[in-house]
């Protein structure tokens, strides 16, 4: 049996040589067979990233693929090659090939690593200088406390995986608009690197191509919410003062985020409230981050932070969330950050992304045929079911902490958090469930909910004890009422039936179209 982790394998993965080891595994020339390593088929791909298969048609009048997905990024990349590895004709559409230059999306959680392991992409992560990680830690005041993830009972042998391969075709061009005939998405219009427009046509359009997509309006109701911005830093040859750990500063007036993104750089993500921050053109960012953030960064990295300052590399990236609302489209399907975001700072992109690639591989599986446009949407609207525990709990947990994390003029805000950093660092089940929540190991709504409202009467307790007051007593009201009001709106956002109750779900027991 495969084991679920690889224990202290929880790794910090640059995403920039995830995407382009995912792209490289999509072109590769030959897939093989387990341990036994049979060579099959090869890829149709050749040096310049273009491929041709049987029948194809530059006016697009044919269809050259069984699926075409529009971006190729994690999402996409990984993808592209699971569906190919089920023996799909699979095109892939990419605005740019080249290395990109992002600052988060770094991250890959335990969760999203077992995700890496069912898809048999695990080596993705491997020599691009990744870092294990084996937990968090907490800054508050001049206070840490360490929170580890809880691997303690699980073993390290991996067993062999065995697939067949299809075509992947990766070629570049930037998808300008997808093919509709009567309410039926047939493909894409896009335009080559060369400016040539065409038309690819294919039974399924997976759109994914991030978090700027110009195609999901026509695909779900898109309500984008930017709560802050992320500062960005690189920190060199600097040592974190908990070795393998990602670390939070909470931080006013919100949270500070490292963690090593190799072995001699650590990623720093200075969190901004709201969609302006300071001007980097003229100082004022500078002075805002030495003034302001550095006397809050822990002693150790103090001087690797100011350095960063100096040297002048400084990014900025608005951090965006927006819950999963699809319009079931025959033709079409939504995936990734075109379809769902949460804010970065739990880290859990990757992971929802990945999970959801699992949910849908599943579903695609036992289809052959995909050319009847209206059974397939009406089999394919389960997905969006059955992706709803894991995805909602890891949205909901993200923008609940952001909350929480945040500091805050309310009192009752300000004992959340505290209340939050003491109970986490109780250790025990009070840390262990929380950060298998975190982490993907363990997303399910219902432990949310119990942990969140346990950290809330936690914090009721403190005040009350050890002498009640009718200060106490409306202080703790308003810590309960404030908790409520940060947690129930994420939730009803997601959609609670489908998040707590997903067996009442039409579309929960959907079955495959008869023809197959």
């Amino acid at each position: 049996m495969v084991s679920i982790y690889l224990v202290g394998e929880i790794l910090i993965a640059a995403v920039l040589g995830l995407i382009v080891l995912l792209r490289k595994k999509i072109q590769k020339h030959t897939i093989k067979f387990s341990s036994k390593k049979i060579q099959k088929e090869k890829c149709l791909i050749s040096s310049d990233n273009e491929t041709t298969f049987p029948h194809d048609s530059k006016t697009g009048d044919d269809e050259s693929a069984d699926i075409i997905i529009v971006g190729a990024g994690v999402a996409g990349s990984a993808l592209a090659y699971t569906l190919g590895k089920d023996g799909r004709r699979v095109k892939v559409i990419e605005r740019d090939l080249t290395l990109p230059d992002r600052i988060v999306g770094e991250l890959l959680q335990p969760g999203g690593y077992l995700k890496l392991m069912e898809l048999g992409l695990e080596d993705c992560v491997e020599e691009i200088d990744a870092q294990q990680v084996f937990g968090y830690a907490l800054f508050k005041d001049g206070k840490s406390t360490k929170l580890s993830y809880p691997l303690q009972h699980f073993g390290s042998d991996v067993a062999g995986r065995s697939f067949h391969n299809g075509r992947v075709k990766l070629e570049q061009g930037t998808v300008t608009s997808l093919v509709t005939e009567k309410g039926t998405v047939k493909g894409v219009h896009y335009k080559t690197k060369n400016g040539e427009e065409l038309i690819a046509k294919a039974p399924l359009t997976i759109v994914c191509d991030g978090c700027f997509s110009n195609l999901r309006r026509s695909l779900c109701n898109p309500k984008v919410d930017i709560p802050s911005c992320f500062v960005a830093l690189v920190l060199e040859n600097c040592k974190l003062p908990y070795a393998n750990h990602g670390h939070v500063v909470l931080a006013d007036p919100s949270p500070i985020l490292l963690y090593p993104i190799s072995s001699t750089e650590v990623r720093c993500l200075v969190d901004i409230p709201g969609q302006k921050v300071p001007s980097i053109a003229n100082g004022e960012m500078s002075h805002f981050l030495k003034s302001k953030v550095a006397p809050q960064i822990p002693v150790e990295i103090y001087d690797a932070f100011i350095s960063a300052i100096e040297k002048g590399n400084i990014k900025t990236m608005p951090n965006r969330s927006m819950p999963a609302a699809p319009y079931p489209t025959p033709g079409a399907l939504l995936l990734g950050d075109a379809f769902n975001m949460r804010h970065p700072l739990t880290g859990g992109g990757m992971t929802v992304a990945l999970s959801d690639i699992v949910v849908l591989r599943d579903l695609l599986r036992p289809l052959r045929n995909l050319h009847d446009p209206s059974a397939l949407c009406n089999y394919l609207e389960s997905f969006y079911t059955l992706r709803k525990p894991t995805a909602s709990t890891i949205n909901t947990l993200a923008g609940a902490l952001y909350k929480v994390f945040s500091g805050s003029s309310d009192p009752a805000g300000r004992e959340m958090r505290q209340a939050c950093f003491d109970y986490l660092s109780l250790g025990g089940v009070f840390s262990n469930g929380p950060i298998a929540l975190l982490s993907g190991m363990n997303p399910r709504p219902l432990n949310l909910i119990l942990h969140f409202f346990a950290v809330a009467i936690y914090g009721v307790g403190r005040l009350l004890l050890p002498f009640p007051s009718f200060k106490r007593l409306s202080l703790g009201a308003k810590l309960i009422s404030g908790a409520s009001s940060i947690i129930f709106p994420i939730l009803n956002a997601e959609g609670v039936r489908q998040v707590f109750f997903p067996v009442t779900m039409p579309a929960y027991y959907r079955a495959r179209p008869i023809n197959q």
